[in-house]
């Protein structure tokens, strides 16, 4: 099973960092569904910016928290295949 590290720009420009084995169910339930994350709820729409695909969900949730400590101008500059 393959998981995805996605990033979403919400209606407010924040940036949302998360992980799934299925990036348009997820993307759906955090536009249309209670199942969206609690941050995202308040922030929609949402809209995918980025993805990358990881081998298993250790590799996933590591790349997902490497990219949660990034600034802001770093995750922009991932997001534009700038770093």
């Amino acid at each position: 099973m393959s998981y995805f590290v996605y990033i979403l720009k919400c209606s407010d420009e924040s940036l949302y960092t998360g992980i799934t084995t299925n990036i348009t169910k997820r993307l759906d339930e955090h536009n249309n569904s209670e199942k969206g994350a609690k941050y995202t709820k308040n922030r929609r729409p949402v809209k995918l910016v980025y993805q990358e695909s990881s081998e298993n969900r250790s590799s996933a949730s590591k790349r997902e928290y490497a990219i949660k400590k990034l600034t802001r101008l770093k995750k922009l500059q991932l997001i534009d295949g700038i770093f």
